[in-house]
């Protein structure tokens, strides 16, 4: 559906809406499949049209290329309206395109909600856990799901999410926990050691002994799968870490103050 068949098809909807009561439902559109094509549909639709539209959707398929940023600047800072990515999803069964997407999308898209499109799925690489399209019977849980579960098992709703100044690390404050979190992933073909400066933070102090706890998973096999680990201290207001090649890991640390 192109761009003027959208805009005259929108108050259509708006009115059918309203003729059945449904007053308070909103209209989100338009859902389109990567972030320049949202941009030049959004900008296609004059200022009628957007009135019409509560919140604009787009789907992540450009993976790392388009502008997120002026798409965000176009739809949320200029126009006001909710921005969702609400399908996304890759080949890559190692999860690690995911994270390096879900992190440019953390930095420069500012979604309010992030949907993955195929949580199951009989393909092995679009799968977070695999089926059998026969049996419809799981397989295999994909090394994506434990990528995915450093994000979503850490930074939780209500958490603010701050600018780490880096498209490889995402970070998220909890102000009544104290607790910051980072997630943050190696895509080199080398293991690095990843050192995090907290210095703008009043007060760190970490865990028992300044201790931070990190969660570890190497997306090329036979390492780490979302593994708990106690092993790193803070270094006064930093902390290092060593990352292991194509590796994600989520660093938690507690007894922070703005």
């Amino acid at each position: 559906m192109d761009p003027a068949v959208q805009a005259a098809v929108l108050p259509y909807m708006r009115s059918e809406l309203d003729k059945r009561g449904l007053t308070g439902i909103r209209i989100a559109a338009s859902d389109e499949t990567n972030y320049d094509t949202a941009r030049s549909t959004w900008a296609s639709f004059n200022s009628s049209t957007k009135a019409l539209v509560s919140q604009v959707n787009v789907h992540g398929y450009q993976g790392s290329g388009g502008r997120r940023d002026l798409l965000y600047t176009d739809v949320v800072t200029t126009s006001r309206k909710k921005l969702w990515n609400s399908e996304t999803g890759d080949s890559d069964g190692t999860g690690l395109t995911m994270a390096s997407n879900l992190c440019y999308d953390f930095r420069w898209l500012h979604p309010t909600a992030w949907c993955y499109w195929q949580v199951m799925d009989p393909s092995t690489g679009w799968a977070m856990i695999a089926y059998d399209a026969n049996t419809l019977q799981p397989t295999t849980v994909q090394t994506k799901h434990y990528v995915l579960a450093q994000f979503s098992r850490h930074i939780r709703p209500g958490m603010t999410i701050l600018d780490t100044g880096v498209s490889y690390a995402v970070a998220a404050y909890s102000a009544s926990a104290r607790r910051l979190v980072i997630v943050a992933v190696n895509t080199a073909t080398s293991a690095q050691t990843l050192t995090f400066d907290l210095s703008r933070f009043s007060t760190v102090t970490g865990g028992t002994n300044g201790t931070v706890p990190r969660w570890n998973t190497v997306t090329t096999g036979g390492g780490d799968l979302y593994t708990p680990r106690s092993d790193i201290r803070l270094n006064g207001k930093s902390v290092s870490v060593p990352f292991a090649a194509k590796s994600v890991q989520t660093l938690q640390i507690d007894g922070v103050t703005l």
